[in-house]
């Protein structure tokens, strides 16, 4: 994913970071998973925990949330390959794994918690 489209993702996220905060820390504290993924997707998906709907909402985005156990049960990510995810998984204090679907493809990237706001989150 190029820095500009990275940035714009970013931009257009920025209003979801408290929900998907919320959502993550459920996924950990629950002990769902150690390494909850957030699917950011322009189309249908089956997989994960619908948290925002884009097109209900009149967004470019929808998001979900899964877990590194739900991507090896659907055989996104193959079970030879997940030690090898978990040495590239950022930690979860200061990132959320995403799992970006668009017509440029698919890729995972790391989004910054950085922007994680304290202000309610009217948006969802």
């Amino acid at each position: 994913m190029s820095t500009t489209k990275f940035i714009q993702l970013e931009e257009e996220l920025r209003d979801f970071t408290l929900t998907m905060s919320k959502a993550q820390d459920a996924i950990l504290d629950q002990e769902v998973s150690k390494y909850p993924i957030f699917v950011v997707h322009q189309h249908e998906v089956e997989i994960g925990v619908q948290l925002v709907d884009g097109a209900k909402m009149g967004l470019t985005w929808s998001i979900h949330a899964s877990s590194l156990e739900e991507f090896v049960s659907k055989q996104i990510i193959e079970e030879h390959k997940v030690d090898s995810f978990k040495t590239i998984y950022k930690s979860t204090d200061h990132f959320f794994c995403c799992f970006v679907l668009s017509e440029l493809g698919a890729n995972f990237i790391f989004l910054p918690k950085s922007n994680v706001t304290k202000r309610k989150d009217n948006r969802v």
